[in-house]
């Protein structure tokens, strides 16, 4: 654990340019001195220097152009400490709906890899969302850097504004955000140490929180310790057992094809996909966002990675288990004039015809994703006290 700041003490945390990286503690006299209301942060558990989002040590593997073309961070908002911080406060804070219900982390939740547990999120009137929120961890990797399932936000900073303005989500308008935030003392300071002054706008909201988002980056499973090992993921990994070596090589075989649309090793797709849930088109996805035909059926294809954690599956949560995402896999794909050609065969689906064993493989494959080191990072925790 880090160490904190006694409660009398928390004041204040610093001020500092959005290009960081000096960080200052503001006494009580010189808040005095300019005529500035002592910000009251003792509702926050911060440490007294920021946590490391910005130069995290990726492993080599992580570094390569494969990953590195992934990467959706724009150039005008590269990840700061004090940025990343302020984007935390604001991921938990429930202050940016309507009625104090809900925050970004209530339907991303971090022990669930940043996912929501429920096949569909509730809003702050207790309304259901219409799709199941995806995880958030690696969601800097996704080279054409849309967001939601139906790819509808051309960029993560466009999407954060989205469900605070959503009737069902958090029914905020954005003028009233930012009137709400300038009433709530601990933001001041907050947003003075990220951009340089404390003005409270939307399009800082959003700069903040998607430098949060983009700073979780998932690094340290069972399978970044294999690849560290073997720096081959063609090879049998030492500390894999006989049945997860299987899974990785079905996983990257010709057979299954799941690398194809889970690419590198962050395992993320290249763009949306129609994966054959339905014969019939049920939702409409990316046609519906582009009036594209073409499109109908399609959705985003996030990274594999903490998968087991991020259940239930698919963008309406229909399925509860890996197991059943399997067994669609292996014989459950729905024909339809958008499928992927992946899924094909001529005509026809491609059926994988895997034996019990070989989908139980998969699974224990995908288990190895799981990170439990990012799932309990208190970087990425809830900074508030809880009563």
């Amino acid at each position: 654990m880090k160490n904190h700041l006694p409660l009398i003490l928390l004041f204040v945390l610093a001020i500092m340019s959005c290009s960081e990286d000096e960080y200052s503690d503001i006494t009580m006299d010189e808040f005095e001195d300019i005529g500035t209301t002592t910000p009251d942060i003792s509702e926050l558990n911060l440490p007294t220097t920021p946590f490391n989002y910005a130069n995290i040590a990726l492993p080599n593997y992580f570094l390569d152009n494969d990953v590195q073309n992934e990467d959706n961070t724009p150039n005008n908002n590269q990840i700061s400490n004090n940025g990343a911080t302020l984007g935390r406060v604001l991921f938990y804070d429930k202050n940016l709906s309507v009625n104090n219900s809900i925050s970004c982390a209530s339907c991303h939740i971090q022990e669930n890899g940043f996912s929501d547990p429920n096949p569909l999120s509730t809003g702050f009137d207790g309304d259901f969302t219409s799709r199941n929120s995806m995880g958030l961890a690696n969601a800097r990797f996704y080279e054409n850097g849309r967001f939601f399932w139906d790819e509808r936000a051309d960029s993560l900073e466009e999407q954060i504004l989205i469900p605070i303005q959503d009737l069902v989500e958090m029914g905020m308008t954005l003028p009233e955000l930012e009137t709400k935030l300038a009433q709530i003392d601990y933001y001041e300071v907050l947003f003075e140490n990220a951009f340089g002054d404390s003005d409270i706008t939307s399009n800082r909201i959003a700069l903040a929180v998607s430098q949060f988002i983009r700073s979780m980056v998932s690094y340290q499973s069972k399978f970044d310790e294999g690849m560290a090992q073997s720096n081959n993921i063609n090879n049998n990994f030492a500390n894999f057992t006989a049945s997860e070596n299987r899974g990785k090589q079905l996983f990257l075989s010709n057979q299954t094809r799941c690398f194809d649309c889970h690419a590198t090793n962050v395992f993320v797709g290249d763009q949306a996909r129609n994966n054959g849930l339905d014969a019939t088109i049920t939702d409409e996805g990316v046609g519906g966002i582009t009036g594209n035909n073409n499109d109908l059926g399609e959705f985003k294809v996030p990274s594999l990675r903490n998968i087991e954690l991020t259940g239930p599956y698919m963008h309406d949560g229909r399925f509860e288990t890996l197991e059943e995402v399997i067994e669609h896999y292996n014989s459950g794909v729905q024909n339809n004039p958008n499928l992927d050609n992946r899924l094909t065969q001529g005509n026809n689906v491609r059926r994988l015809n895997l034996s019990d064993a070989d989908k139980q493989a998969l699974v224990d494959f995908l288990i190895t994703l799981t990170d439990e080191v990012f799932t309990n990072d208190e970087k990425f925790s809830d900074p508030f006290f809880i009563e």
